[in-house]
Formats: C-alpha cells, structure tokens, sequence
C-alpha cells in the first residue's frame, strides 16, 4: 500500500536529483507522521493503540541531516578562482559547462565521459556551425571540468575530438584610413583610439589604465596584468602627452567633488585595499577614463565609479568606421594590428615589436610580417614592370 509518506519521498528523490547542479532543491514539503486512524483527537502515549509501545527516539539516535555540497558550478568556480584565472575565462567555461549539461538533458557530467563530450563538440560543429576556436574553447573548458573539478584524468576520457584550427591574417588599415577613422571620434573616445593605435594597447587594457601606469617625464605607459598576467612598458606618444594631460586634470577635478561628497573610492587589484585602507581613494589608484555615473550599491549604499565600458567604446569606433567610409571589417583591436603592421614598416627590428605587443612568442608576432605592404626586400610584381 502506497502512503502519503511514500508519494513525498518520490517526490523529494526526483527533485534533489538535480540538487549537484542546479542547487538545492526548492518548495520540497517536508516528511510528516500520517496519525493512525482512531488516533485524530488523541495525543501522547495514551493515543497509542492497545499493545502497542510508543518508542521516542533519543537525541544520541536522532540521525543529523548531512551537509549541503556545494553546487556543480560553484565548485568550477572556485577552482577557477584558485588557480587564478582571469573573470572572463570563467564565465566563458562556466557557460559551456551549463551548455554541455542542458545538452545531455541535465545529466550530471560525473556519469558522462568521452562519447557524450564528443557527441556535444559535433553538435557544435555540424548543427551550429561555430568556429574551430569556438569549438576547442569548449573543449577546454570541459576538460577543465572533468581534470579540476571531478577529479577525472584526461587518459580516462579515451580520444576527444580537436578541432583543427585555422590560420587568418589580421586586418589593418593604412595610415590614411587610421586618420580618417580618427576625424570621425571626438573627446575621450578619440584619445582612447588614439592611445590604442599609438601605444598598441588591447581595448581592456586602455580602459584599465590607472594614473600611476602613464610616466610623462620617460613617455612609457605601464600595461598591468595584460593578457595572461603579464606586465609590460610600451611608448607614450608625443603627440598625446598635452590632450591626455588635459585630460588629467579633468578627471582629477571629478575625483575631489567625490571625496568632497564622502565617495572617491575605485576597485583595487588582488585585495590591496584590505593591506592599504586608503589606497582607493588615492589619486595614483584612479582610473584614467572613469564612467561617467557614479555606481551605487543598493545594499551597502556605497557609491564610486568604475571605469569606462567597453561596449560604449566598440559602438563609436564601429560608427566611426561607417562614417569614414571604410569597407574593411575594423574593430577596436585594429588598431593594434594597424600599430605592429607600421612599426614593422617603419624598419623596427621585430624583436622590438614582440616587447611592445607583448607577445610570449616572437612567432606570433611575425604573422605581421604577411600583411606588409611590401616585401623584406622591396618585391615588385611583374604587373607593374609591363
């Protein structure tokens, strides 16, 4: 005979089938005694039925709940954050893990191996079309996954499927181009395109400039914690020191009527304000473009300012490119490509270009070398000698 009881339990099994990966169950009802019939408008022992014993389980007996594990995805966080991985990869691979899970119908990864993570790679290639590095990202967040989190070693997984990836040149623009895009920016959207074209700098990596990165006086500019938390100096062009030194001082006039209103605090790195209380309101820890709003926390009722989106600074170059009529497919991180292709041009050796990129391999800065105008040794085409 099927109880109450029983109906609950089932319930309760299907639920916290789920608990590992979408958190613990929720509106679950509580197990309750179902009272014997005839017992209604009785209570106590003597609500008992005639021989038989009440038993009240002692506290040493009472069993106690066990402790809520962590969710699946809380866990890949973790070791993410333990391992020091940047914010976006973490979001990045926490998203292809729920896509590998909803997948798979929300199967629990710890009882998938090789075929169901093949099965998901082909689904993105043949269904979905992505790209191969698309592909391999996933890859690598799901190998992730099973290394780190599961504990599963890669040889347990037998042949997964890489993609192998392709090779494209970047896009540059001429130097005509790059004035022309520029004409079309105005305010700090044109000294950040300035600064990105002029210093070879990535778009985070402008935007997170702080007031103690730039140094007038050796015209450098000090990227921190770039592109796999790596450093590295690159060049302040001349030609910006007095339009970004206005702006300084702008910037400098906003940060004191936020201390003046109780607020004039940023965001610092690796939990410095914990060691150094002050050091967020100091002036050499502002950023270099701050957001225009100050951000408030509803809870904490804190304000500050962070700094410049990106996404503000993609839509005026995309529109500026528009405007100055150019067909290529330019982005903020043209500019870059645009920095390296004329530098290399000008006669730089491409030691200094790998230095000033950043780059941990000097062949990745040597892709470069195919997009120049003109060839190591000056080659003409045979069109142009008819």
């Amino acid at each position: 005979m099927i109880t109450p009881g029983d109906k609950v339990q089932a319930s309760y099994d299907r639920v916290s089938a789920r608990a590992d990966v979408c958190g613990p169950p929720r509106n679950v009802p509580a197990l309750r005694a179902v009272p014997l019939p005839g017992n209604s408008k009785q209570e106590g022992p003597a609500a008992s039925p005639r021989g038989a014993i009440a038993v009240t389980p002692s506290p040493s007996t009472t069993p106690t709940p066990a402790k809520q594990q962590p969710k699946l995805l809380d866990r890949l966080r973790e070791a993410l954050r333990s391992r020091h991985y940047s914010r976006r990869t973490e979001q990045c691979y926490c998203h292809w893990v729920k896509r590998f899970i909803f997948f798979h119908h929300v199967r629990h990864p710890a009882g998938m191996a090789e075929p169901e993570i093949n099965a998901f790679l082909t689904h993105l290639a043949v269904k979905e079309k992505v790209s191969a590095s698309t592909q391999n990202q996933a890859l690598s967040a799901l190998l992730f996954l099973y290394r780190h989190v599961l504990d599963r070693q890669v040889g347990d997984l037998g042949e997964v499927i890489r993609a192998r990836r392709s090779h494209h040149l970047p896009v540059v623009m001429t130097r005509e181009e790059v004035k022309a895009v520029l004409r079309c920016l105005d305010g700090n959207k044109w000294l950040m395109a300035s600064l990105m074209y002029g210093a070879g700098l990535r778009l985070m990596e402008c935007l997170r400039l702080r007031i103690q990165d730039i140094d007038f006086a050796r015209k450098e500019i000090m990227v921190r914690d770039g592109k796999g938390a790596k450093d590295r100096v690159t060049m302040l062009p001349e030609s910006l020191k007095a339009t970004l030194q206005g702006h300084l001082r702008v910037v400098k006039a906003i940060h004191e009527q936020d201390l003046g209103d109780g607020w004039g605090r940023v965001e610092m790195p690796h939990a410095l304000d914990r060691k150094y209380p002050g050091a967020p309101a100091e002036w050499r820890w502002q950023w270099v473009f701050p957001q225009e709003n100050r951000w408030r926390n509803a809870s904490t009722r804190q304000e500050g300012r962070h700094h410049v989106d990106e996404s503000l600074v993609q839509r005026a170059v995309k529109d500026a490119v528009r405007r100055a009529g150019i067909l290529k497919r330019a982005t903020c991180h043209t500019f870059r490509h645009s920095f390296a292709t004329h530098v290399l041009e000008a006669g730089y050796d491409i030691r200094t270009v790998q230095e000033l990129l950043g780059h941990q391999d000097v062949r990745i800065t040597m892709i470069y070398t195919h997009v120049l105008n003109r060839g190591g040794k000056g080659v003409r085409s045979p069109a142009d000698t008819l």
